[in-house]
């Protein structure tokens, strides 16, 4: 596993929309997580770390 990976990993459990921003830049996946955090923090975690390994 690449240590950007890895860094992109922990990244999106403590700032879920900063690693999305990262890996995917603004759009759709960066707006989707904005949302599911505001709603509730886990969904957001778990969206930032299937974006994150994908």
């Amino acid at each position: 596993m690449h240590m950007n990976k890895v860094i992109l990993i922990i990244l999106a459990i403590l700032l879920p929309p900063v690693a999305v921003f990262m890996k995917s830049g603004v759009g759709k996946d960066l707006l989707i997580n904005i949302v599911l955090c505001l709603l509730f923090l886990f969904p957001g975690i778990i969206h930032a770390v299937w974006i994150s390994t994908k």
